[in-house]
Order: C-alpha cells, then structure tokens, then sequence
C-alpha cells in the first residue's frame, strides 16, 4: 500500500471514481494494528485502490473530511468521502467491508 501525500490525494479524488484512504497517525497504537490489518486487505484485494496517509500532515482534508479519530477508512467516491469506518474489527469484516462498497 503506497503512502500518499496531499497532493497525490488530491490527484485520485480528480481522476478515481472509487478508492480507498486509510488515514493514521505514528503514535497511535490502535493505528498500528489497524495498518497491519489494511496491509493484508490490501494484498488480497489487488483490484481495490486503497492509500494511507498520516493525517497530521493532513489538517485542511482533516477538516473537510470531518474526521473524527483515527485509524480511520474512508470510502471515497465520485469525488466526496461516502463513508468513513472507525472500527476495524478483524480482516475478515474489512474485506467483506471492501468487497460489497
């Protein structure tokens, strides 16, 4: 999964109907099982655009998006955030998660 800044963000929202951002901090430890488990997700849904960013070089997306915690995963289609997860549960609810959005 490719670590993407504001200005690559601001590239898929122009040109990807459909993707997924995970957004995180360094310190968060909730975030680094969280990662671990969008890395595997993202491994076995090759077909899936699915991009993270540390959200505190992120503070206007931050404000825009109206994020609340993190980790969180953002849906991202037709140019707006559709819907945003907090909870990640377990690998097997995010690829189901993934699958059916």
């Amino acid at each position: 999964m490719k670590e993407w800044n504001e200005h690559e963000i601001n590239a898929q929202l122009a040109y990807q109907d459909e993707f997924w951002l995970y957004l995180y901090t360094p310190m968060c430890g909730t975030c680094q099982v969280a990662s671990k488990m969008i890395t595997v997700v993202d491994e076995l849904l090759p077909n899936i655009t699915i991009g993270k960013s540390d959200l505190n070089y992120l503070p206007q997306k931050a404000l825009e998006w109206q994020i609340e915690s993190v980790p969180c995963l953002m849906h991202v289609k037709d140019g707006i955030a559709a819907k945003k997860y907090y909870a990640f549960h377990s690998v097997p609810y995010l690829l189901e998660l993934l699958s059916k959005n």
